[in-house]
């Protein structure tokens, strides 16, 4: 479902991603992890077609982002790290304009502003403005944005920053949910929330591809005598993955 071949970018000297490459299947839950900077937002800003890449190119449901972005951007759902609100709006009325920007009208979009209300849980806010939204509210109405249209493929750069625990939690299930019928891609620097959420992880730092697979499979790629790799954490693998000479405790 999601094919990324060698992406390269540069912002002048500098260079945000090097020659990664991965791949995201249908129904799987692929979790992008790095610490801050690493390259993440990047790489998700290319698979939108919001950037174009210096070198390298992915495809998204069998459409290559640079030679037909626009068929590229129908399939998917997008939440950016900044949830992209208009303050002056209601949410009910904000949520039928994106709606009828992705070709959306009459009953079919009265049944996906149903169901985005009650998937984001925003019955209690539906006739309020954005900017009296908690962020998360604000959140949650980010997320319902990127599903109206009930895309194949969705992409989520730290779909939980600024919720509480019990949001979260509700955040963990809706995108369980979903993976039974789409193809999710998330970003984060939270080891916990990849840990639950994801089928497999990709891990990227100062742009370059570390390792790539399940956790047990990143596990085999540790080398730490005193502990077997099943036992090891998350936090254990990522640990030494990305500072091997650091070593993991027994």
């Amino acid at each position: 479902m999601i094919d990324v071949q060698s992406l390269t970018m540069h912002y002048g000297p500098a260079t945000a991603l090097d020659n990664v490459s991965f791949q995201a299947n249908p129904g799987e839950v692929l979790g992008l992890l790095g610490p801050n900077g690493a390259g993440k937002t990047t790489a998700m800003r290319i698979l939108t077609t919001y950037l174009f890449p210096s070198s390298g190119t992915a495809k998204v449901n069998g459409f290559d982002i640079l030679e037909n972005p626009i068929e590229v951007r129908k399939h998917i759902g997008y939440l950016p790290e900044t949830v992209p609100l208009y303050g002056e709006m209601r949410v009910d009325e904000y949520l039928t304009f994106v709606g009828k920007a992705r070709a959306l009208e009459g009953t079919k979009l009265a049944e996906r502003l149903e169901w985005v209300k009650n998937a984001c849980q925003l019955k209690s806010v539906w006739k309020h403005l954005s900017c009296e939204l908690s962020k998360g509210f604000g959140q949650r109405v980010g997320l319902a944005q990127a599903l109206i249209h009930d895309p194949k493929v969705l992409i989520l750069d730290e779909p939980t920053s600024g919720l509480d625990p019990i949001q979260i939690l509700g955040i963990r299930a809706l995108v369980k949910s979903l993976a039974k019928e789409k193809t999710i891609v998330f970003s984060t620097h939270i080891l916990q929330e990849v840990e639950t959420l994801a089928d497999r992880i990709v891990i990227i730092n100062e742009g370059k591809l570390v390792a790539q697979g399940t956790k047990q499979e990143l596990a085999q790629k540790v080398q730490n005598p005193g502990k077997a790799a099943q036992d090891l954490t998350l936090e254990e693998i990522f640990i030494q993955l990305l500072m091997p000479s650091q070593g993991v405790s027994a």
